[in-house]
């Protein structure tokens, strides 16, 4: 059986120098390059990208779209619309997918014709107290979720890949609703409200290279907040979860003592207060896009009388 026909989205935008480290990567993919196609989408960059597509390897055509400034999500569906592979495989211009990300990815795909799949994410930058922790947080997400390889519940778009003719019956990501967090959630919801399944394959790798301080920590994860509050609203309207599915996740107990029997007991300790400020940042930005979605709500009562 020929190896299936894939087209790997890659948004971007002003970061030329890890996407340039994530081309190469990809240029070192154990999949035949006659059934491969790479779509870099620059997000309403300013970045010149003509030589970090010059640096890409060769044998590995990179096409370069650029779009208004739209999201991630919207800058994932502009590639997706423009692929013409079997199968759409994202990551993200901060990700090195290892060699074999691919050929697992796809040999998952075949045992389960028509399912999606998600692979594991490393952290690339272990010396970074606070990109180790959203690792870590993510690890947590994925043990909860993901505990069945086989009816795994989410994954992160940085690792996902999907038929194309799925994604577009699904309608992609919901890049208006979810401009910059949660759109995956909303993805893997829709995907299985749809009758589609999702399988986890832990081999297929990718190592991500998020620089992160104190603060752009607390920034990402009141997004990821607001993020949860507009994807529970969704998921609320279409009838597929409620919020106390969540709050099963963060009241888990699982979540700390994991956490808490972390080596050594120093790193436990600084995960641990790490966890507790995302905690804590989670709430604030679901707390500030409920009051925002609120007011809006008033607004809208306001203009219809």
């Amino acid at each position: 059986m020929s190896a299936a026909s894939v087209s790997v989205v890659v948004p971007t935008r002003d970061r030329p120098a890890q996407l340039a480290a994530c081309l190469r990567a990809l240029g070192r993919l154990d999949h035949p390059r006659e059934r491969l196609e790479l779509i870099v989408v620059d997000d309403g960059g300013s970045a010149d990208l003509g030589p970090v597509r010059a640096a890409a390897p060769p044998e590995l055509p990179v096409e370069l779209i650029r779009r208004e400034p739209g999201g991630p999500a919207a800058a994932r569906n502009t590639g997706a619309a423009a692929a013409s592979g079997e199968l759409l495989a994202f990551t993200d211009d901060d990700c090195l997918p290892e060699p074999a990300w691919l050929a697992a990815l796809t040999a998952a795909v075949a045992a389960a014709p028509g399912a999606g799949c998600g692979g594991r994410t490393v952290n690339a930058l272990p010396s970074n107290p606070f990109a180790e922790a959203s690792q870590h947080i993510q690890e947590l997400v994925y043990s909860h979720y993901n505990a069945d390889p086989g009816r795994a519940r989410f994954f992160a778009s940085n690792n996902l890949a999907v038929p194309r003719g799925g994604f577009e019956e699904v309608g992609g990501f919901d890049a208006q609703r979810f401009p910059a967090a949660s759109e995956d959630r909303d993805f893997c919801d829709r995907w299985l409200a749809s009758g589609r399944t999702l399988r986890y394959e832990p081999g297929a790798v990718v190592h991500h290279a998020h620089e992160l301080d104190l603060r752009a920590f607390v920034r990402q994860h009141v997004g990821y907040g607001r993020g949860a509050a507009r994807y529970q609203r969704a998921r609320a309207a279409r009838g597929t979860g409620r919020m106390r599915d969540d709050m099963s996740f963060h009241l888990d107990r699982s979540l700390w003592a994991s956490t808490l029997g972390l080596r050594p007991a120093r790193r436990a300790a600084s995960m641990a207060a790490l966890l507790g400020i995302w905690q804590l940042a989670n709430a604030a930005g679901y707390a500030l896009e409920r009051r925002a979605s609120l007011k809006q709500g008033r607004r809208d009562t306001d203009v219809s009388l």
